[in-house]
């Protein structure tokens, strides 16, 4: 089953779509910085549900269908985008969710944990970092992608804006499978249509404005954690998720060899397995406090 919902929120609404059973142990898929849910493939997502999921991708603010906000201007922390998860979870009627977040996801993914930890079952990161601990020795992102961080582009340009994404999305991507430049204009030129535009897109640097004591308490997340991280990422090295790993208690790293910043088909059944395993160990409990919503 596939259902698209759209949910309130206190400044807005946030777009909505989920694969699989309602009776299944909830997955909320948690995208990155200034990227809509279309970037969690369909495909990928109703996988996972296939294996006894009930899996929820979502429009972050200022991506796809959900609530844009003047560039420059938005309006919102780390902490409302944290909110936004839950509200999520309220309006599908789910108590507590395993969170699955990639790169700023996974960074949003850990304040979520620290905020309110009875409501995250467990926890996978994708091509993250520590939002907290040590980070002197983490290495930084690679020039080449940091030098096209820094071009001027006008992203009310259509063309322009995808032949920058395009570009982006190959700097970033692995060495594991090929780099599907066709394929990867024909999905921008889509999500940047559904999503009106990607002027708004910039707002998200805002997220990695992380208080202090969320970093400073970094240490003590708890939550069973799945590290999953590529040996070729450009964007975040993989020594970042060692230092995710290796920094929470109960973690595991699954490395993926030759894997980017993306989320490439030639990894996806290590990736989907990782995740149904990870959640497996907390299905029970799931699963007891799905039979509690029913017969409330």
């Amino acid at each position: 089953m596939q259902t698209v919902r759209t949910v309130r929120i206190a400044e807005g609404t946030i777009a909505s779509e989920a694969f699989g059973d309602p009776a299944d142990p909830p997955v909320i898929m948690i995208m990155g910085g200034a990227a809509s849910m279309l970037w969690w493939p369909e495909a990928f997502c109703k996988r996972l549900a296939e294996r006894g999921r009930f899996v929820i991708r979502y429009d972050q603010r200022d991506t796809g269908l959900s609530t844009h906000y003047p560039p420059g201007q938005p309006g919102y922390g780390i902490e409302d985008v944290v909110d936004d998860a839950f509200a999520l979870l309220d309006a599908y009627g789910i108590s507590s969710a395993h969170l699955v977040g990639f790169s700023l996801g996974g960074m949003i993914g850990q304040v979520a944990a620290l905020k309110h930890p009875q409501r995250v079952l467990s926890l996978t990161l994708i091509s993250s970092s520590p939002i907290g601990g040590d980070r002197t020795r983490l290495p930084a992102s690679g020039d080449a992608w940091l030098k096209h961080m820094s071009a001027e582009v006008d992203f009310a340009d259509r063309a322009a804006t995808v032949d920058y994404m395009v570009e982006d999305s190959r700097l970033v991507a692995g060495t594991a499978g090929p780099f599907d430049a066709i394929g990867m204009r024909a999905f921008i030129e889509r999500d940047f249509d559904r999503s009106g535009g990607y002027l708004s897109s910039a707002n998200h640097s805002v997220l990695f404005n992380i208080r202090q004591d969320w970093r400073d308490r970094f240490h003590l997340m708890h939550v069973p954690l799945l590290v999953i991280h590529g040996t070729a990422d450009p964007v975040f090295p993989h020594e970042h998720g060692e230092a995710l790993a290796h920094n929470v208690a109960n973690s595991r790293l699954l490395t993926l060899e030759g894997g980017g910043h993306e989320l490439h088909p030639v990894h996806w059944n290590q990736m989907i397995g990782g995740i149904i395993g990870h959640t497996d160990s907390m299905k029970s409990k799931a699963t007891r406090q799905i039979k509690e919503r029913k017969r409330t």
